[in-house]
């Protein structure tokens, strides 16, 4: 896994578990919806604005966008439309 994909990866597992949509996180970090679905497919060169706006929208350190995912772990699956996880406010 390239460093994009990771970032992807962390990105996409970290909002779900917030209970966030795509376009929830791009109003929180003032970026294009479009461009964070982007972002989690691994498919943009993000610059460290982008990076460290995200992880301040997330709440967790710059460190958690790069964490190496663990090689048996399954894709982050996404949030289901229009709905939160149980336990969400």
């Amino acid at each position: 896994m390239d460093a994009r994909q990771i970032m992807g990866w962390n990105l996409r597992l970290l909002r779900v578990e917030r209970g966030l949509s795509q376009e929830r996180l791009a109003f929180e970090a003032r970026i294009d919806r479009a461009y964070v679905g982007r972002v989690e497919r691994g498919m943009e060169n993000v610059t460290i604005s982008t990076i460290e706006a995200l992880a301040r929208a997330l709440e967790v350190p710059v460190a958690a966008l790069f964490s190496q995912p663990d090689r048996n772990a399954s894709q982050p699956k996404p949030l289901r439309p229009g709905r939160k996880p149980k336990g969400s406010k």
